[in-house]
Protein backbone atom coordinates (compact mmCIF):
# COMPACT_ATOMS: atom_id res chain seq x y z
CA UNK A 1 0.00 0.00 0.00
CA UNK A 2 2.70 2.53 0.95
CA UNK A 3 4.46 1.73 -2.66
CA UNK A 4 1.20 2.25 -4.14
CA UNK A 5 0.38 5.93 -2.25
CA UNK A 6 4.61 6.50 -3.36
CA UNK A 7 4.17 5.78 -7.06
CA UNK A 8 1.11 7.85 -7.01
CA UNK A 9 2.93 10.95 -5.59
CA UNK A 10 6.11 10.79 -8.09
CA UNK A 11 3.35 9.95 -11.70
CA UNK A 12 1.56 13.13 -10.03
CA UNK A 13 4.79 14.98 -9.63
CA UNK A 14 6.05 13.97 -13.03
CA UNK A 15 2.48 15.18 -14.78
CA UNK A 16 2.80 18.13 -12.77
CA UNK A 17 6.67 18.73 -14.35
CA UNK A 18 5.93 17.97 -17.81
CA UNK A 19 2.35 20.63 -17.69
CA UNK A 20 4.93 23.74 -16.44
CA UNK A 21 6.80 23.40 -19.07
CA UNK A 22 5.12 24.95 -21.66
CA UNK A 23 4.42 28.23 -19.39
CA UNK A 24 5.38 31.21 -20.10
CA UNK A 25 4.89 34.62 -18.52
CA UNK A 26 3.48 37.39 -20.56
CA UNK A 27 5.29 40.48 -21.28
CA UNK A 28 3.73 44.54 -21.39
CA UNK A 29 4.19 47.67 -20.89
CA UNK A 30 2.43 50.67 -19.69
CA UNK A 31 2.39 54.46 -20.41
CA UNK A 32 1.74 57.02 -18.24
CA UNK A 33 0.55 60.71 -18.70
CA UNK A 34 0.41 62.79 -15.61
CA UNK A 35 -1.43 66.24 -15.89
CA UNK A 36 1.49 69.12 -15.68
CA UNK A 37 -0.56 70.54 -12.97
CA UNK A 38 0.01 67.80 -10.43
CA UNK A 39 4.03 68.12 -10.72
CA UNK A 40 3.44 71.72 -9.78
CA UNK A 41 1.35 70.80 -7.15
CA UNK A 42 3.68 68.43 -5.74
CA UNK A 43 6.51 71.28 -5.75
CA UNK A 44 4.23 74.07 -4.21
CA UNK A 45 3.62 70.69 -1.32
CA UNK A 46 7.75 70.35 -0.63
CA UNK A 47 8.14 74.79 -0.96
CA UNK A 48 5.54 74.48 2.01
CA UNK A 49 6.51 72.17 3.98
CA UNK A 50 10.31 73.11 3.66
CA UNK A 51 8.76 76.59 5.36
CA UNK A 52 6.83 74.78 7.90
CA UNK A 53 3.66 76.32 6.42
CA UNK A 54 1.50 73.25 6.20
CA UNK A 55 -0.86 71.18 8.33
CA UNK A 56 -1.99 71.86 12.05
CA UNK A 57 1.32 71.36 13.94
CA UNK A 58 1.90 71.81 17.71
CA UNK A 59 4.39 74.40 19.13
CA UNK A 60 5.54 74.77 22.33
CA UNK A 61 5.05 78.57 24.03
CA UNK A 62 7.82 79.94 26.47
CA UNK A 63 7.03 83.61 26.92
CA UNK A 64 4.10 85.93 26.44
CA UNK A 65 5.08 89.65 27.05
CA UNK A 66 7.38 92.89 25.39
CA UNK A 67 9.50 92.58 22.91
CA UNK A 68 12.54 92.97 25.17
CA UNK A 69 12.07 90.03 27.24
CA UNK A 70 11.22 88.00 24.44
CA UNK A 71 14.66 88.50 22.84
CA UNK A 72 16.13 87.79 26.20
CA UNK A 73 14.17 84.43 26.67
CA UNK A 74 14.69 83.71 22.59
CA UNK A 75 18.31 83.80 22.68
CA UNK A 76 18.69 82.07 26.25
CA UNK A 77 16.69 79.41 24.44
CA UNK A 78 18.88 79.15 21.23
CA UNK A 79 22.04 78.52 23.46
CA UNK A 80 20.66 75.64 25.03
CA UNK A 81 18.29 73.78 22.29
CA UNK A 82 18.42 73.34 18.68
CA UNK A 83 14.25 73.11 17.52
CA UNK A 84 13.29 75.67 15.62
CA UNK A 85 12.39 79.46 17.74
CA UNK A 86 10.68 82.30 16.30
CA UNK A 87 8.48 85.55 18.48
CA UNK A 88 5.89 85.74 17.15
CA UNK A 89 3.77 89.69 17.36
CA UNK A 90 0.04 89.00 18.73
CA UNK A 91 -0.85 92.76 19.46
CA UNK A 92 0.16 93.92 22.16
CA UNK A 93 2.41 91.65 23.14
CA UNK A 94 4.77 88.80 22.05
CA UNK A 95 5.01 84.98 22.10
CA UNK A 96 8.23 82.94 22.12
CA UNK A 97 7.14 80.04 20.15
CA UNK A 98 9.12 76.63 20.36
CA UNK A 99 9.29 73.71 17.58
CA UNK A 100 7.26 72.62 14.58
CA UNK A 101 5.91 69.40 15.75
CA UNK A 102 3.69 67.13 13.78
CA UNK A 103 1.85 65.52 16.42
CA UNK A 104 1.08 65.85 20.01
CA UNK A 105 3.42 63.12 21.36
CA UNK A 106 6.43 64.96 20.00
CA UNK A 107 5.47 68.10 21.07
CA UNK A 108 5.07 66.67 24.58
CA UNK A 109 8.61 64.73 24.68
CA UNK A 110 9.86 68.06 24.12
CA UNK A 111 7.99 69.74 26.63
CA UNK A 112 9.50 67.72 29.60
CA UNK A 113 13.02 68.61 27.95
CA UNK A 114 12.72 71.82 27.63
CA UNK A 115 10.66 72.67 31.14
CA UNK A 116 13.43 72.15 32.66
CA UNK A 117 15.12 75.67 31.98
CA UNK A 118 11.89 77.14 31.29
CA UNK A 119 9.37 75.79 33.92
CA UNK A 120 6.30 78.08 32.61
CA UNK A 121 6.44 76.31 29.06
CA UNK A 122 3.58 74.92 27.96
CA UNK A 123 1.44 73.64 24.62
CA UNK A 124 -1.33 75.70 23.16
CA UNK A 125 -4.32 74.22 21.90
CA UNK A 126 -3.90 74.47 18.26
CA UNK A 127 -6.34 76.56 16.09
CA UNK A 128 -8.64 74.80 14.19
Amino acid sequence: MRILNLKSILTACILTGISFTGIQAQEGSINLTQDQKIETLLELKAEMTKNNEIGDRYKIQLFYGDNGKANEVIKEYRSKYSYPSLIAYEAPNYKVWVGNFRNRLEADRALLEIKETFPSAFIPKPRR
